[in-house]
């Protein structure tokens, strides 16, 4: 493969920039531009040391740099790399990347260095990915996950279960080949029996999706209720911060607003929403229209409703809406005289699908924040997760792969069900085993790989 280069860290202006290159003339088209003050050569040095110098143009000094040298196949990509360390000048780290495209480098692709470290046999497929949401983690609990994913944990269950099920399958091409030798009486009782405890494990991966996705994404929480309810009030409550303009004239809030908040390794994706309630202003209509938006697309709707006031119909208006979701109802202003209780307002959820929790709280005097964030967290995680031996599947399309080996091995129970041929529970015990093999790259075509490379940032 050619030599690829990139610019591995941001171009704004920092105390250090970093250029990553790969491959197998990484090393002389290095030494094409980089100048120690001993006159040695990259190709020269030892693997894995740090060696300082100048980035040259000709007899111009460009910078002043560290260059590390990493020789294959003890490297990211197995492949021959150096990293120029550069100070972090826009202008200086453009200068040096041109210099080496002039030199024979040529730009990378979003992810090829990942990529080549997969194609490569560095690491698995499972671990590419979970690469990117390493990079991408927006809580302590995401972070976890993925740096479980990387260090291979994925890999060792999926390779596992492949490696029970290839075990039938050889088992039975055997006796397929040689039927006076190999006998499969009692193989079909055999079989169901593992069967059954492989769909155990694959049925885990599969429900720990959900979980997964709220991870690497966060929980979408909706505010929602009836104009000067306090919903601007309890998002500045839960974000520590006067981030929302709050007054006492009903519809302050016209648009959503939306931000982020980290509880006990949990993002929430918080989107304060418009009063809910009849209006013909048009501006106020549009508002409240994206606030009914926002509730279908949430993951938790958090209705605030002013437990001072008395319920009206706007209220079962709301409660209609939010039927369905998960969702806590905060009695919010409960430092005040007290119209509205969690009897009376429960009472007003009769006849829905799902109930939510009730909980008092004060946006001024800050009461129930607590009891909200522990609530929340016991609604989606049962309070916390463990990673000692817990997977978590984040990816759908690793998702999609579990489903589909399940379905595969659900026909094999089937046709052992109905005596079949033991060469047609051959079949689907192979496409059980073909779709795992895709979760980690196994078996995978070269377009979805160029694909899920594809969406990695520049430079990784």
């Amino acid at each position: 493969m050619d030599t690829i280069a990139a610019i591995c860290t941001a171009l704004s202006p920092s105390g250090i920039g970093i250029i990553r290159i790969s491959g197998e003339e990484a090393i002389a088209i290095a030494d094409k531009v980089f100048k120690s003050p001993n006159g040695k050569k990259l190709c020269d040095e030892e693997s894995h040391t740090i060696h300082y110098g100048h980035i040259v143009d000709g007899e111009e000094i460009v910078d002043e740099v560290l260059v590390m040298l990493m020789k294959g196949p003890r490297s990211y990509t197995k492949e021959d790399v150096v990293e120029i360390d550069c100070h972090g000048g826009i202008l200086v780290l453009k200068k040096v990347f041109n210099l080496l495209l002039e030199n024979g480098a040529r730009p990378s692709e979003p992810g090829e260095f990942t990529k080549r470290a997969f194609l490569n046999g560095r690491i698995d497929l499972t671990s590419a990915e979970a690469v990117m949401d390493l990079i991408s983690s927006k809580s302590e609990m995401a972070r976890k996950n993925s740096v479980s994913v990387l260090n291979g944990k994925m890999y060792e269950k999926i390779k596992s279960v492949r490696e029970e099920i290839l075990f039938f399958i050889a088992k039975i091409e055997a006796a397929i080949d040689d039927p006076e030798h190999m006998s499969l009486d009692g193989f079909e009782g055999e079989l169901n029996g593992k069967l059954q405890e492989i769909q155990v494990k694959i049925e885990k991966l599969i429900k720990s999706y959900e979980s997964g996705k709220i991870l690497k994404e966060g929980i979408n929480t909706a505010i929602v209720g009836k104009p000067n309810a306090g919903k601007s009030s309890i998002l500045n409550m839960i974000l520590n911060e006067e981030r929302a303009i709050v007054t006492e004239i009903e519809g302050t809030t016209r648009d959503t607003l939306e931000e982020s908040y980290d509880i006990g390794g949990i993002t929430l994706n918080l989107i304060d929403t418009a009063g809910i309630r009849e209006s013909d202003d048009l501006v106020e209509k549009i508002g409240i229209e994206r606030a009914k938006s926002a509730i279908e697309k949430a993951d938790l709707v958090l209705y605030v409703a002013d437990s001072s006031t008395e319920t009206n119909m706007i209220d079962d208006q709301i409660i209609a809406l939010i039927d369905g979701k998960k969702s806590i109802c905060l009695l919010n202003k409960s430092d005040l005289p007290r119209e509205m209780t969690k009897q009376e307002l429960n009472a007003h959820f009769e006849g829905s699908t799902t109930r939510p929790v009730f909980l008092y709280t004060s946006a001024k005097t800050g009461e129930g924040k607590e009891e909200l964030f522990e609530t929340i967290k016991g609604m989606f995680f049962n309070g916390e997760i463990s990673f000692n031996d817990e997977i978590i599947v984040s990816s759908l399309r690793q998702k999609n792969e579990l489903v589909a080996a399940s379905e595969s091995l659900k026909k094999v129970s089937e046709s052992i069900a109905n005596s079949m041929p033991e060469d047609f529970l051959s079949i689907d015990l192979m496409s059980a085993y073909a779709s795992l093999g895709e979760i980690i790259g196994e078996e995978v075509s070269d377009d979805l790989v160029d694909k899920i490379f594809s969406e990695f940032c520049m430079g990784k």
